[in-house]
């Protein structure tokens, strides 16, 4: 029985709901009073129940299409403005237990390079990224309970969060390791950690357990109610996320919506990240032997659709992707995009070596973190390094009432455009900073709080001399 407050993977995500859904978007997605309906209340801006969501997905009516987009582009500008975060992966180690069909890290892979890094090597990697000018990160490695203990991610946290290079700080550590219990939650939010990220990989148990065949993974229920530990931890900012292309997009994008609404519904916050990876060559994996795959335009109806349905959420997008579809992902509804990523073990200090193989899957947008910069002022993005909100208690509910109010251009905004300005002063190329000074004189003309604005002016001025670390 579907039950969206119940704490039972296969009730809140019931295969009955989800194929119950898809029905009722095919029964609807020629009824324009139905699709007319469902964009009416879509434009309120409070959202759509995974049914409603799936009633426009299945929708073809390129008129419908086309109010669709121009309202997710609204969505986005009402929550989160012409900010786009920004942040770096980095990949501790390789060493995993599981066998997941998708990933060149399962254990039967025998030719793939096993590295984990040191604590010294894990001081050089950050180095490396704040030289870039990164400020957030989000750490990754394989699940092997002897190669990659709690003890070791803990560490590794301190560590990070304790190297002071030049003017670079790492203030924000995001965490995507495998599912683990409320004890070890607690110890991740003790540490300080930013959100908690897990991806389902996909909502459909037997296909999930088809794809995980080995390993702890293969568990569907541990793996599916991670989040709710997650909470129970104190953990209460966490990131969903499917790999499109796995299963059918429409079953993982009704599921992923009541996943959505199950974290709202049973602990008052929904998730603070949702992503949207799609399957990718790597190391021993070919993304066509998958049968699921999506193009780019249904790539690009997807992320419209989750903006509209989960207003509040920040939508990520990795280097994955490529120029060109980021730049339209932007466009609908994506606020966070990765910079100058590497997937391998180890490769922000120094390229590695062809035959030293150690990614997680091949990268597309192989652009310099300045240029992706350059890129964002260039398309009218203000990009931001700010983690203000997590360095001032501002997390779960605190955050999402923030959001959901729209009072963005009062705190985030202002908080942007400083963090903006220590990048332009301390890692910036000319061209890039002159075009990121001219943006910040623009944008602050655009804060509304007369009393915020002139703090926010005063703080950039310092910035100029030498000061940093400025938040609202």
């Amino acid at each position: 029985m579907y039950d969206v407050k119940s704490m039972k993977a296969e009730e809140f995500i019931a295969d009955e709901e989800v194929r119950a859904a898809l029905k009722y978007a095919d029964d609807n997605k020629d009824n324009m009073e139905v699709v007319d309906a469902i964009i009416a209340k879509a434009r309120l801006g409070k959202g759509l129940t995974h049914r409603e969501a799936s009633v426009l997905l299945a929708c073809d009516n390129e008129e419908k299409l086309q109010e669709v987009y121009a309202l997710a582009r609204q969505i986005k500008e009402d929550y989160y403005g012409n900010r786009i975060v920004l942040f770096a992966p980095l990949y501790l180690s390789n060493y995993c237990v599981n066998g997941c069909l998708y990933c060149p890290y399962h254990a039967k892979n025998k030719h793939i390079s096993r590295k984990k890094l040191t604590q010294d090597e894990i001081r050089r990697e950050v180095m490396a990224l704040q030289d870039m000018g990164h400020k957030r990160l989000a750490i990754e490695l394989g699940e092997d309970p002897v190669n990659n203990p709690i003890e070791y991610v803990l560490e590794a946290i301190d560590t990070i969060y304790n190297i002071k290079h030049k003017n670079g700080a790492i203030r924000r550590v995001n965490v995507n390791i495998a599912a683990t219990t409320v004890e070890n939650y607690r110890k991740l939010k003790d540490a300080g950690i930013g959100t908690y990220i897990l991806f389902q990989e996909t909502y459909n148990k037997e296909s999930y357990e088809q794809l995980h065949p080995t390993g702890p993974k293969h568990d569907y229920a541990y793996h599916t109610e991670a989040m709710d530990r997650a909470m129970e931890g104190g953990i209460d900012d966490v990131g969903l996320g499917v790999l499109f292309g796995l299963e059918s997009y429409r079953y993982e994008f009704a599921a992923l919506l009541m996943h959505a609404e199950h974290l709202e519904a049973a602990h008052g916050v929904g998730p603070h990240t949702i992503s949207v990876p799609r399957v990718k060559k790597a190391d021993d994996i070919d993304p066509s032997a998958f049968d699921n795959g999506i193009s780019d335009e249904m790539f690009e109806k997807i992320i419209a659709l989750i903006r509209v349905a989960v207003p509040y959420t920040g939508m990520i997008i990795s280097t994955r992707e490529g120029k060109a579809v980021r730049e339209k992902a932007l466009e609908l509804g994506i606020s966070q995009i990765s910079g100058a990523s590497r997937t391998s073990v180890g490769g922000y200090y120094e390229e590695e070596p062809e035959e030293d193989n150690s990614a997680q899957f091949d990268v597309s947008d192989r652009r310099t973190l300045d240029e992706v910069l350059n890129w964002l002022i260039t398309l009218g993005y203000v990009p931001s390094f700010c983690t203000a909100c997590y360095r001032e208690g501002r997390t779960g509910d605190r955050f999402m009432s923030l959001c959901k109010s729209k009072q963005i251009l009062n705190c985030c905004h202002p908080n942007a455009l400083m963090t903006l300005k220590e990048y332009l002063e301390d890692y910036a190329s000319e061209d890039t900073k002159k075009k990121g000074l001219a943006m910040i004189e623009e944008e602050l003309k655009k804060i509304p709080n007369e009393k915020v604005r002139k703090v926010a002016a005063q703080h950039l001025a310092e910035i100029s001399e030498g000061q940093r670390d400025f938040r609202f």
